[in-house]
């Protein structure tokens, strides 16, 4: 069943977070899952999406066996009429998933895969982003599109305690 949102006057959509790790060659996956181990990324992931509406693709979300954790909302884009799961909303394209994000309680969090995140960086809503990057290069069969042509402001940087790979924690918010 699809929930419409009211769009009153005034009204401000929410924020668009895009939420990702990435390698040194721009590879964030190999065959619908990740192409590393890194616990500290994971547990900053995470806390960041908890009690947050989380957008992603059907690869991104059957990856991921926590999506519904931890007072997640996960919305689930995929022309797939057959997916269904508890908690989970099923939507056909990304302005459809944004839509039924605006009648949750939180933020939103736009988590992937590849397809989704180029669509979102091509949205006037898609305002910052959380960039894990990861100072060594892996295989992989899907990227993260380059973001570095729309002009970024970096309000948050950190270094993980992991030394091996190193991680570096960006914040970045779109110029406007």
């Amino acid at each position: 069943m699809r929930r419409e949102a009211v769009i009153l006057p005034g009204f401000m959509p929410k924020l668009v977070h895009l939420i990702a790790a990435c390698a040194a060659n721009g590879v964030i996956g190999r065959s619908g899952r990740l192409p590393w181990h890194l616990p500290e990324d994971y547990r900053r992931f995470e806390a960041m999406t908890a009690g947050h509406a989380c957008i992603m693709g059907r690869v991104s979300f059957l990856g991921w066996s926590r999506a519904a954790a931890d007072g997640r909302r996960p919305i689930v884009i995929t022309r797939d009429g057959t997916l269904r799961r508890p908690g989970v909303i099923v939507a056909p394209s990304l302005s459809a998933a944004l839509n039924d994000a605006e009648s949750l309680p939180g933020d939103v969090f736009v988590c992937g895969g590849e397809r989704i995140y180029r669509e979102a960086l091509a949205l006037d809503r898609a305002l910052r982003l959380h960039l894990t990057l990861i100072d060594r290069e892996y295989e992989g069969d899907t990227r993260f599109p380059d973001w570095r042509h729309l002009q970024w402001r970096e309000v948050a940087r950190e270094t993980g305690r992991t030394l091996d790979p190193q991680l570096t924690f960006l914040t970045l918010d779109r110029a406007r």
